[in-house]
């Protein structure tokens, strides 16, 4: 029988990092399963933690980008150019 997930893991989106058993809560990383949680103290991987979650925060801005320059022009958004 798996164990419940603590209350305070919530699967919210703003506290789980994407679709990753990751939670950041109070400044700290946890890892979350149905079996407990683990915080993650191992800085490199805490780090990478970090930089996932920034990447992640940016990529879900420059789509919300995407989708208000649409709604805008109320056609396809243009070609991007480099």
């Amino acid at each position: 029988m798996p164990h419940p997930v603590p209350s305070w893991a919530s699967d919210q989106p703003s506290e789980r990092l994407a679709d990753t058993p990751v939670v950041r809560r109070a400044d700290r990383w946890w890892l979350v399963s149905p079996s407990g949680t683990m915080l993650a103290t191992d800085p490199a991987f805490t780090g990478e933690l970090d930089h996932f979650a920034i990447d992640m925060a940016a990529a879900n801005r420059a789509v919300a980008d995407l989708h208000s320059a649409r709604d805008a022009s109320n056609g396809p958004v243009g070609e991007v150019r480099r």
